[in-house]
């Protein structure tokens, strides 16, 4: 959701204050869930999957968004006018991440999804290395074309805040294949 919601702002990014106060509100929602989880694993006597399992699972899973949300209010921060092209393909890879780990995560309930996990994990790691592409590109960009070293400064730590949440994604896949790996 938090996902989408950033990419649809920077798609529509005139007037995207109050889309930015949604995106705080998921983020600290999410926070509210990793929460739940940790008391709920804190209460219960036998778990699914390893408790160190679970605990980095919904760390991870709480930090996308909360790299999501820091680039959101980072733009806001910065004034930034126009998003740049490649921070909307570093979306869009980010989206189609998430998008995959809501179905792995969901598959985890029944280990007979073995392999379309494991195989959903190897796409993960695809689109993260799509990321490290466009990241690469657009500092090239960047260091190539951008004069002022202020808004230098400014894009190359939105930029790195999005693919730290593409690989944060490739953490959460790397997770989810140890459970299956364990469990399978």
């Amino acid at each position: 959701m938090g996902g989408k919601l950033f990419l649809n702002i920077l798609e529509n990014y005139e007037h995207s204050e109050e889309r930015l106060a949604r995106l705080k509100e998921i983020e600290h929602e999410a926070d509210n869930i990793t929460h739940e989880i940790y008391q709920k694993m804190h209460r219960t006597f036998l778990t699914p999957f390893d408790r160190e399992d679970i605990y980095a699972l919904a760390n991870k899973l709480d930090s996308i968004l909360d790299m999501i949300e820091a680039s959101a209010i980072r733009m806001s921060l910065y004034k930034i006018k126009v998003p740049a092209p490649e921070l909307k393909e570093q979306a869009r890879i980010l989206n189609q991440s998430i998008a995959i780990i809501k179905k792995i995560v969901h598959a985890l309930r029944n280990m007979k999804n073995s392999k379309m996990i494991l195989d959903a994990c190897v796409e993960i790691n695809t689109l993260e290395n799509e990321g490290d592409t466009v990241l690469r590109e657009a500092m090239v960009r960047l260091f190539e074309r951008e004069q002022d070293t202020k808004e230098l400064i400014k894009w190359k730590e939105i930029f790195e805040r999005i693919e730290e949440a593409t690989d944060i994604c490739e953490d959460v896949s790397n997770i989810v294949e140890g459970i299956v790996l364990k469990h399978g």
